[in-house]
C-alpha cells in the first residue's frame, strides 16, 4: 500500500472527494481488481481501529504511534524512543500481524504499483486523421484504460504499428487482462526490436501484478543491459532477492 493511494482511500470514506473524483475513484474499483482488494483492506483496518478506540482523536493517536514504530524499527539512521501505553502495544501488535505492517508500506516483496509507470501515449503529433486513436489516446492519458482498449482495437485494425500495439498492450495489463496483454507483448517482443525490451519489462510487470515474483524474475533476467531503464530492472530485481 502507498501513501497515496491511503490517502485516496481515507478521502473516499471520509467524503471528502468532489463528486467528479468520486465518481473516477469508483470506476477504478469496479476497472481494477487490486485496487479494489486494497481497498477492502484498508476499510478493515479502519473498521479494527473503530472497534479498537472509538473516537477520532484516539484513532488519530495511533495511527501516529504506529508510525513512529514503523520508523523506530525500519529506519535505523534515525533512532527514535516511542513512549505508549501497555495496551497501545497490544493493538498495535494486533495490527501489524494481522494486516501486514499496512500503515508502513513495508512489505518483503516489491508491489506493482512502485513499478507501474503507463507513461502518456502521443499520437497526434503524426496522426490527426485517425479519429479512433485519437479517441484511444485521450482515453489512456487521462488514465481511462478500459475505455482506451476498444479505440485501440478499431485503431489496430486500420494500422497496425508498434507503437499502438504498445500502448493497446498497456491498457490492458492495467485492465489486468493478463492473457490478452501476454499475447500482445510476446507478438512485439518478436517483431519489433524498438519495443523487445519494453515488452520484457511489461510482460514481467504482469508477473508481478499477479503476484508470480519467480516469474517476474525470470523475464527480468532476459532485458538487455542497454534498456534505457535497466535501473529499474535492476531495482526490481535486487528486491526480488
Amino acid at each position: 500500500m502507498n501513501e497515496e493511494r491511503y490517502i485516496l482511500f481515507d478521502q473516499y470514506l471520509q467524503s471528502e472527494m468532489t463528486a467528479a473524483e468520486k465518481t473516477d475513484f469508483e470506476k477504478q474499483l469496479a476497472e481494477d481488481p487490486e485496487f479494489a482488494s486494497e481497498f477492502e483492506t484498508f476499510k478493515t483496518v479502519q473498521l479494527q481501529l473503530e472497534n479498537k478506540f472509538g473516537f477520532e482523536a484516539e484513532r488519530e493517536a495511533f495511527k501516529e504511534n504506529l508510525t513512529q514504530i514503523s520508523e523506530k524499527h525500519f529506519n535505523k539512521n534515525k533512532p527514535k524512543v516511542v513512549l505508549m501505553r501497555p495496551w497501545y502495544y497490544a493493538v498495535a501488535a494486533s495490527i501489524i500481524i494481522l494486516f501486514g505492517l499496512f500503515f508502513f508500506d513495508y512489505n518483503q516483496n516489491p508491489s506493482f504499483n512502485d513499478y507501474n509507470h503507463p507513461g502518456q501515449a502521443h499520437f497526434t503529433e503524426r496522426s490527426t486523421t485517425n479519429v479512433h486513436l485519437l479517441q484511444a489516446e485521450k482515453a489512456f492519458n487521462t488514465r481511462k484504460f478500459k475505455d482506451a482498449i476498444p479505440f485501440f482495437e478499431v485503431a489496430l485494425k486500420e494500422a497496425k504499428t508498434p507503437e499502438i500495439q504498445y500502448y493497446y498492450g498497456v491498457s490492458l495489463l492495467e485492465t489486468s487482462e493478463y492473457k490478452k496483454a501476454e499475447t500482445v507483448f510476446n507478438e512485439l517482443k518478436t517483431t519489433s526490436p524498438v519495443y523487445k525490451d519494453k515488452s520484457l519489462w511489461n510482460l514481467a510487470l504482469i508477473k508481478l501484478k499477479q503476484k508470480d515474483y519467480k516469474g517476474c524474475k525470470q523475464i527480468l533476467q532476459t532485458i538487455s543491459q542497454d534498456y534505457e531503464d535497466y535501473d529499474e530492472v535492476q531495482e526490481l530485481l535486487d528486491a526480488l532477492d
